[in-house]
């Protein structure tokens, strides 16, 4: 069994966004492999913690000091000082994210969701593909 979808989320703001189940809604009951993409180089995905909101808050702290927009050697700027710090915290983090499902049953640990991670101070809907591969 193949099965792909493109689904639409957001507008976010700026900031981790669980989506996990805007992703679990559309897949159909199956056995194998989930695969999450985004198709934006402003925004990531990645599975973390998903029970405690103050881990989103520390990883948008972390990731704003890691990659900040006061530095002024980054000369793709073009639509704002936001850009390419976007498209280094996109790259680190990943544009997608894969999890086993068993008879229709998502394997994320108990503490676990799929977070969208906004990186644009405003950024519009993003477009995710997900597709399902098994049986």
């Amino acid at each position: 069994m193949n099965f792909q979808k493109e689904i639409t989320v957001g507008p976010f703001p700026r900031g981790f966004h669980i989506i996990t189940n805007d992703v679990l809604n559309e897949l159909p009951i199956f056995t194998g492999l989930a695969h999450v993409f985004i198709k934006h180089t402003s925004a990531s995905l990645t599975i973390n913690e998903n029970a405690d909101s103050d881990v989103r808050d520390d990883f948008e702290t972390h990731f704003n000091f890691l990659v900040s927009e006061d530095q002024s050697h980054f000369k793709h700027t073009i639509e704002g000082p936001d850009d390419m710090t976007s498209h280094i915290k996109s790259s680190l983090l990943g544009s997608s994210v894969s999890f086993p499902v068993k008879n229709g049953i998502p394997q994320l640990g108990v503490w676990q969701g799929i977070f969208l991670c906004e990186h644009r101070n405003s950024a519009g809907k993003r477009r995710i593909i997900i597709t399902a591969l098994g049986n």
